[in-house]
């Protein structure tokens, strides 16, 4: 028993000082939380802000559009771009294809630098083909994407291109516990069969 008491403390030294060494460097949920908002706030501050949807659904629309809140919590703001289709939107259960770019908000904040990342361009690219069924909170291969990025299909038709600013609570599953925000533009394709 001395003998196992004597090899685990090494062992016990050696993790705990793993873990206060990574304690100085982390910050917290809270922190990470607090800096994502100030991100937001300084991007959204360059730009006119809507606090409230339309209640006619007409958007202003256009790259000098401002960005509607889009839920109380303020998670979602939409800037529409081009509103689409207005007589073709997709119904509950549809799929929709999307084309999208997407840049951290918080590093061009921090660094100054836009560095967009998607498949607008590019269908090769690492993010492929994407799609999503409207409506659909189970499915892994729609809610990796968030809820975030169903809103602007609420509102606006097929062939719409939104910039959105979404929180990580209606982000992408891969980004939420990082409290990243991502600024996307995205348009809106109906699936052909």
């Amino acid at each position: 028993m001395k003998f196992f008491k004597i090899a685990l403390t090494p062992v016990l030294l050696s993790i705990g000082a793993f873990l206060l060494q990574g304690c100085d460097d982390s910050k917290s949920y809270s922190e990470l939380l607090n800096e994502e908002e100030h991100a937001v706030n300084w991007y959204l501050a360059k730009n006119k802000v809507s606090i409230e949807v339309p209640a006619d659904g007409k958007f202003e629309t256009g790259k000098d559009a401002p960005y509607y809140k889009m839920d109380k919590d303020g998670y979602v703001y939409m800037q529409v771009i081009n509103a689409g289709n207005p007589n073709s939107k997709p119904a509950e259960g549809d799929r929709v294809y999307f084309r999208f770019m997407r840049m951290n908000v918080k590093s061009y904040q921090q660094t100054g630098q836009e560095m967009w990342d998607g498949n607008s361009d590019n269908l090769a690219s690492e993010w492929g083909n994407t799609s999503l069924i409207y409506g659909n909170d189970v499915l892994g291969s729609t809610t990796q994407y968030g809820e975030g990025i169903q809103v602007p299909l609420e509102y606006l038709g097929y062939d719409s291109e939104v910039n959105l600013i979404i929180k990580s609570p209606q982000g992408w599953a891969a980004d939420m516990s990082q409290c990243v925000p991502y600024l996307y533009n995205i348009r809106y394709f109906k699936a052909i069969y």
